[in-house]
């Protein structure tokens, strides 16, 4: 259970809080980007794998953040508009500057809201097997299924207007897809560390396993496996307060690194 024991008897646990691993996820990812947006000046590939345990890191500490938010509606609500806005501010970034050498993908968000459509799933089918209610399990099994549908939709609808770039683009940013989520089907990592989320050791185990899966294919996302150090020194507390910093610093970054290597490129 993630607790402040700060406050609640002015003692510390040892281990890594949920703020200390947001700021190890924040500096590699950093250092990731960093490879990304300057890779055409010669920025070195190994860059690269500082960022393969990013994404694990985030997703365990959503899992935390979804298990104990005060309103589960609103914390989705949240991640679904910062993806839209995400979304939206790519294809205006790259619109206004016109700087092919980089490609924005990035949307975090994309991925950990459609953790959450998973998690709502799961709770809704949890709860309505324990109150023997079938309406409440369809519904689970409804949310879990959305990020699929959304991406089958989406095929569709994109192979009928393929010549509509603009409008393809935009139901891009609001479609919560599974499929073009920035990392894929590795979000299904979500809702198994959201149903283990009371045992550690298979929460590991979910992520060595899959990145044993990367290494089988030869993938340097098998370096996610270095993500299980410091989600196993997680302690259960909060720590330090950044509800709402991630939000901003994301989308800042990104922003900041792509300009500064656009105005290189053109000087």
């Amino acid at each position: 259970m993630e607790v402040n024991m700060d406050t609640a008897i002015g003692t510390k646990r040892k281990g890594l809080s949920t703020f200390d691993l947001k700021i190890i996820g924040i500096i590699l990812m950093v250092v990731d980007h960093i490879h990304q947006m300057f890779e055409p000046f010669g920025a070195p590939a190994w860059l690269d794998w500082f960022g393969r345990p990013v994404a694990t890191i985030f997703f365990f500490t959503s899992v935390v953040g979804f298990t104990y938010t005060h309103s589960k509606k609103q914390y989705m609500l949240r991640l679904y508009i910062c993806m839209v806005l995400m979304s939206l501010m790519m294809i205006g970034l790259e619109n206004m500057v016109h700087y092919d050498q980089v490609v924005l993908i990035n949307n975090i968000f994309r991925d950990l809201f459609v953790g959450t459509l998973f998690m709502y799933g799961i709770d809704c089918f949890q709860e309505g097997r324990r109150e023997n209610r079938a309406k409440k399990i369809l519904l689970g099994i409804l949310f879990f299924l959305i990020p699929f549908i959304a991406s089958a939709v989406l095929v569709l609808i994109v192979n009928g207007i393929s010549t509509q770039r603009l409008l393809i683009t935009l139901l891009m940013s609001i479609t919560p897809g599974i499929l073009i989520a920035e990392n894929n089907f590795m979000v299904l990592l979500i809702p198994l560390l959201y149903i283990f989320k009371d045992n550690r050791r298979i929460q590991c185990l979910m992520i060595a396993l899959t990145a044993a899966g990367y290494a089988v294919l030869g993938q340097t996302q098998w370096m996610m496996i270095f993500a299980v150090i410091p989600i196993w020194l997680y302690n259960g507390q909060k720590g330090h307060g950044m509800k709402y910093f991630f939000y901003i610093f994301y989308p800042a970054h990104i922003v900041v690194l792509y300009l500064i290597s656009a105005f290189i490129y053109t000087h």
